[in-house]
This record gives C-alpha cells, sequence and structure tokens, in this order.
C-alpha cells in the first residue's frame, strides 16, 4: 500500500545521486585506462583509501566543506557536479516519462550517455567499452518493448555507423588527418538503436546544429577557430541523441 503512494520517480531521483557517483568514477579512470571495480576511491593528494563515510555523494562533499579529511586538501567540485547532473537526469526522466518501465530505461540512458558526453568534453574520447553496451542495450530494449521496431532499429543502427564511418574515411583521404573519430561513429550507431530510422536524421541534424553553437561559443569567447579546433562532437551526439528519444 505505501509503495503504491510514492510516485515513481521518487526511487530513480534516491538513486541519481549514487548513480552519480559511479559516472564520476568512470569519467575519471576509462580514459586513463585505469580499474573501475577492482580500485578503492583514494584521495589524490595523500593518497588515503576513503572510507564508506567519505563517499556519501554530495552530502560527504558539503559535510567535509569540500576538504580532504586527513590531508586537507581541497575536493574537485568535479565530483557533486557530476553526482548533481545525475539527478538532473533523472528529474529530466521523471517529468518526461510516466511508465516505470521506460523511466528506469531513461535514466540508464541518461546516465550513460552522461559520462559520454562528460569523458569527450574532457579527452576527446568515446570509450567502446559504453559505446558498444549502448548500442547492444539499445536493440534489446527494443526487443523487449517494441519487437516489431527490431529490423527498423538494427537498420538504423547499421546506417548511421556507415554514414559517419564513410564521412570519417573521406575526410582522412582528403585532408589527410582524423575529422571524425570512430567512437562518433558507434555512438551515432547506438542512437540509431535506440531511437529508430526515422529519428536519426534527427539526431544528426540536432548534433549538427549543437557543433556549431559550439564552435560560435568558442569564437564569442575570444578564442581562434580554425580548420584544427577540436570540437567535442560526442557530447553534441550524446545530448541530441538524450533529447530526442525522450520527445
Amino acid at each position: 500500500m505505501m509503495q503504491s503512494l510514492i510516485p515513481a520517480w521518487v526511487w530513480p531521483l534516491l538513486a541519481a545521486p549514487f548513480a552519480g557517483s559511479f559516472l564520476g568514477v568512470l569519467i575519471t579512470r576509462l580514459p586513463l585506462g585505469q580499474p573501475v571495480v577492482l580500485s578503492r576511491s583514494a584521495c589524490p593528494q595523500c593518497g588515503t583509501r576513503l572510507g564508506a563515510a567519505e563517499l556519501v555523494p554530495v552530502v560527504s562533499f558539503l559535510a567535509l566543506r569540500g576538504r580532504c579529511r586527513h590531508c586537507g586538501h581541497r575536493i574537485d567540485w568535479f565530483h557533486p557536479a557530476v553526482e548533481l547532473a545525475a539527478v538532473a537526469v533523472a528529474a529530466w526522466a521523471g517529468w518526461a516519462e510516466t511508465d516505470p518501465a521506460w523511466l528506469w530505461i531513461a535514466c540508464g540512458l541518461g546516465w550513460t550517455l552522461l559520462a559520454l558526453g562528460w569523458i569527450d568534453l574532457d579527452s576527446f574520447l568515446l570509450p567502446d567499452v559504453l559505446t558498444l553496451p549502448l548500442l547492444l542495450a539499445g536493440l534489446v530494449v527494443t526487443v523487449m518493448l517494441q519487437p516489431e521496431a527490431l529490423a527498423d532499429h538494427c537498420l538504423a543502427a547499421a546506417l548511421g555507423y556507415l554514414s559517419f564511418a564513410g564521412i570519417a574515411l573521406a575526410y582522412r583521404r582528403l585532408r589527410g588527418r582524423e575529422g571524425l573519430g570512430g567512437g562518433d561513429a558507434r555512438l551515432i550507431a547506438a542512437a540509431g538503436a535506440w531511437c529508430g530510422l526515422e529519428a536519426l536524421p534527427w539526431i544528426v541534424f540536432a548534433s549538427a546544429a549543437l557543433g556549431l553553437l559550439a564552435v560560435l561559443g568558442l569564437a564569442l569567447t575570444g578564442r581562434a577557430v580554425t580548420s584544427r579546433t577540436r570540437i567535442p562532437f560526442g557530447t553534441c551526439i550524446a545530448l541530441a541523441f538524450w533529447v530526442v528519444w525522450l520527445y
């Protein structure tokens, strides 16, 4: 009876800070090739391993006033920022989705895209350990919830990958350097697996528009923008993917 009185969106919202804490581990360790599960968290300054009381999302940061309990070194705001971003993803999903099954799926997708977008923003990488399972998960979700759309979603995944891989190959041949990473092609393939063929052009268009806005933002801040200026296009794909899938 009590469970029926609690809205479905409450549980993902409560889980979000802990999901965000794990996402922080992924974001910091995957680009460096460090172990994610087997290695315990420690202070980057003094190396002291952190106890459970020091790892409570957001609360520990506030209780410690943003400093390591052992050496007093300032804790990077990155950690509570990721945790709060995960809460924002859950809140957005809860506002857009009312069905409990779809809500948890939306949160899982949003949290994964948050990690991918953040990693690409920081290091211009989209790790296969996230993009490839995301692609497979899109097809599994389609089989579970929309089995009649599986062929469409498989075709969208293949078309998305081949189109981006083809653009990357053509650019490399013409300009003699990388212009579009392989991770971008795998992420757009995952978008096709989740969203289907009809939605794929909208994701590509929105990603390109966000990329142009990023370039404009760099120009407005006074940075020189040339043909060699790197843009975290995977971050643009991740945001477009998330919004199109939700709506």
